[in-house]
Order: C-alpha cells, then sequence, then structure tokens
C-alpha cells in the first residue's frame, strides 16, 4: 500500500468585512492554536475595505509567522480602479512573502515570481494549469465549482503544482462591479456607509417562495449554503489533490480546522467528521453538490 503524505491545510482570507479587532483577534487566534499550515491575508472582494485593517496587518503577519505559518497576500478578485491597479501593483513590489493572485492583470507586475492562484482564476482545464506554471504559479486553488472528475483530470497532469480545493465555507460565485448589498439596504456604492459590515457571515437572499438561494457580501455574490468537504476528502486524495482550504465564516474555525487535520491525520473517519462540523456551526446547511456534478446547494450521499 503506498503511503499517502498529510494533505496540507490552507486558511483562505476573510471575505466578509469584520472590524479591525475582531479581525486581528481572529488571526491571533488561528496563529495559537489553528491546525492549518498556510495564511491567506487581505482584502479580496472590495477595496474600500482595505484600510478598516491596515493598522493591524502587519501585527497579525508577524503574529502567524512567529507561530510557523507560511503567511500568502491576497489581491484583489476585481480591479476597475486607477488606485486599485496601483495598489496592485505595490502589492507585487512587496519582498518576502507570497502573493495569491485573484485577478490576472496581477501577473504583468510579477514578471514570473512565484506565487499562488486563487480559486476565483478560471482554471478549468490542465492546459491552463500549465500556462499559469509557467508564469510562475507553484499552487492553484481550483474553482469551487469543479467536479471530481474534472479535478482527477487536471492535478495528475500537472505534477509541478500543488493543487487546493475550496473545502469548507460559503462558496464564493462572482465578483460584480455595482453593490447589491448597498441596494438592498437602500444605498449606493459610492455612499453605502459600508453595512455590508452589518453581515458577518453575508445577507441571505430568499427566493420568492421563501427558499434559500444565495447570500450577498458586498459586490460579491455568495452561496447560500457552506460548502464542507470532509466527508469527500478521501476521493479528493486520490484524485490528487493536496491542499484543502477553509474559508472563514463566524463559527469556531480553529475547531473547523481540527476536524479537517483530524480526518487528514486517519484519527477521525469522514462521516464522523461531518457530524462534528455540524455541531460546531449549528443551523447552517452544509453542501457538497458541485463535487458531485450536482446543483451546489445540495448535499450529496457519500459513497462508502
Amino acid at each position: 500500500m503506498v503511503d499517502v503524505v498529510r494533505p496540507e491545510l490552507t486558511l483562505g482570507p476573510v471575505l466578509f468585512l469584520w472590524d479591525a479587532d475582531t479581525w486581528r483577534d481572529f488571526y491571533f487566534r488561528i496563529a495559537d492554536e489553528a491546525a492549518v499550515d498556510t495564511v491567506v491575508v487581505g482584502e479580496v472582494v472590495c477595496s474600500k475595505r482595505q484600510h478598516f485593517h491596515a493598522d493591524v496587518t502587519e501585527a497579525v503577519i508577524e503574529r502567524l509567522r512567529s507561530a510557523g505559518k507560511t503567511v500568502r497576500l491576497a489581491s484583489l478578485a476585481l480591479v476597475t480602479l486607477e488606485r486599485e491597479r496601483q495598489a496592485s501593483r505595490r502589492l507585487a513590489e512587496q519582498a518576502g512573502l507570497e502573493l495569491e493572485v485573484n485577478e490576472l492583470g496581477l501577473l504583468g507586475f510579477l514578471d514570473g515570481r512565484p506565487h499562488a492562484i486563487g480559486p476565483l482564476v478560471n482554471v478549468y482545464n490542465a492546459a491552463t494549469a500549465r500556462v499559469l506554471a509557467a508564469r510562475g504559479a507553484r499552487t492553484i486553488c481550483l474553482p469551487p465549482e469543479l467536479p471530481l472528475a474534472s479535478i482527477a483530470a487536471i492535478a495528475p497532469a500537472v505534477p509541478e503544482l500543488a493543487f487546493e480545493v475550496f473545502a469548507f465555507g460559503r462558496v464564493p460565485l462572482t465578483i460584480s462591479a455595482r453593490c447589491a448589498h448597498a441596494r438592498v439596504k437602500g444605498r449606493t456604492k459610492d455612499q453605502c456607509q459600508f453595512v455590508c459590515g452589518e453581515d458577518p457571515d453575508g445577507l441571505p437572499v430568499d427566493t420568492l417562495d421563501n427558499q434559500p438561494f444565495l447570500a450577498l457580501n458586498g459586490v460579491q455574490t455568495m452561496s447560500s449554503t457552506c460548502q464542507a468537504l470532509v466527508g469527500d476528502m478521501p476521493a479528493l486524495l486520490r484524485a490528487g489533490a493536496a491542499r484543502f482550504r477553509l474559508s472563514p465564516q463566524r463559527c469556531d474555525m480553529v475547531a473547523v480546522a481540527a476536524v479537517f487535520d483530524a480526518v487528514a491525520r486517519g484519527r477521525m473517519a469522514p462521516d464522523e467528521g461531518m457530524r462534528t462540523l455540524a455541531a460546531i456551526y449549528p443551523g447552517q446547511h452544509f453542501s457538497n453538490g458541485f463535487l458531485h456534478g450536482e446543483p451546489g446547494h445540495r448535499l450529496a450521499r457519500i459513497p462508502a
């Protein structure tokens, strides 16, 4: 029997608007207690939010690195303004930390330097992965809507890359130049008054017949459900996934990381992992439909 190397766990960036103290304390606890290997820090969704955490970002990075975590800096997912382009340039010019690219315009500033590719970049086949590897990518977090068959076709075909899957959290679906979150609350994007901060886990959107549909997070649209692939970890490992991404939610993420770590190390059965996640995040609907080629909001039965 071939030994399977324990997959690495990555904590993705906080996609929601949390106040500075909550944001800082969250990462400090991750540094001190969470069984994750890599932590991604930075604003991905809206450049207007960047100043909220600017004064505490350096302390967070130092705390994480002192705890032995690998730290990546995340880029914006949508660059539409000159000030955002200049911010991307400054991000690319910093030294000492790997960047996570969420918008391909950043590649021109990186000039082939090693970096990671985030889940908002469309990598739907091995040919795209090879092109990105040639441009300096070392890790790719595949889009969360990919089915297992696609992951199994892409990952083994590009062995020089480490492939990561979006394993926990509301699924990021789209980014828009307009802010539906502000509009729902009677404001405009330019005069939003940061109303997205009122919904630290996203604003649920239901259909006209009161069925859960989506969630709004500023200019981002997300799934109503929380993707949870801990039960699918054995199949994903066989498909060639080397890393699992946990996207921060307002639940005990240290406990979430412990579950994924326990399943990865064989100390907990995958089905027990799913039951434990339900206790950690009560009232939340979990899903894995995308991975099984079904509608994304469904929780598919995992073959024994």
